[in-house]
């Protein structure tokens, strides 16, 4: 069954969208985009979602009833949002499996593992591959799409099945 929950995205306000690579989902019907620190009184019901989360258990088919949140940020940003987002504290916390890594040339220095640490609509993708929903379209612009799947040993065609190496 396809969850009808829109994906969350909470994005801090000082992310660089220009280089964000979930740019262009802004007007799709099943996202709705936050704007952090300002979203505190405008987000839904969280009662049926998951937030993505490195500390949390493993996302997994189990979740697929559930909508799906995600902070989009710089780790160093991330935390200060889980921090502080009170809303939060009552949604369970999910993590995509540890083996996945990026393509997308990072540049940071505050991220914790940084060969383990994903783009933004790489670690939703493989999210909803985890969650039995359909995000095939996900990639379709994404510019680091083939060497996303080199790097992860996945074809496109065979993808629908996540094996970690």
């Amino acid at each position: 069954m396809e969850c009808t929950l829109p994906t969350i995205i909470i994005r801090h306000r000082r992310e660089n969208v220009k280089k964000c690579s979930l740019r262009g989902f802004e007007t799709r019907s099943d996202f709705q985009f936050f704007s952090y620190p300002d979203c505190s009184d405008a987000l839904p019901d969280l009662s049926q979602y998951v937030v993505l989360d490195i500390y949390g258990e493993p996302l997994s088919a189990r979740d697929s009833g559930c909508g799906l949140m995600l902070l989009d940020a710089t780790w160093r940003l991330a935390e200060r949002m889980k921090r502080q987002l009170r809303a939060l504290d009552r949604v369970p916390k999910r993590s995509i499996p540890k083996g996945f890594q990026t393509a997308y040339p990072r540049r940071q220095a505050d991220c914790p593992n940084p060969e383990e640490g994903l783009a933004s609509i790489e670690a939703l993708w493989i999210a909803y591959r985890l969650m039995g929903k359909n995000g095939d379209f996900l990639l379709d612009n994404y510019y680091w799409k083939q060497q996303f799947f080199e790097k992860n040993h996945m074809t496109e065609i065979s993808c629908s099945d996540i094996i970690i190496i």
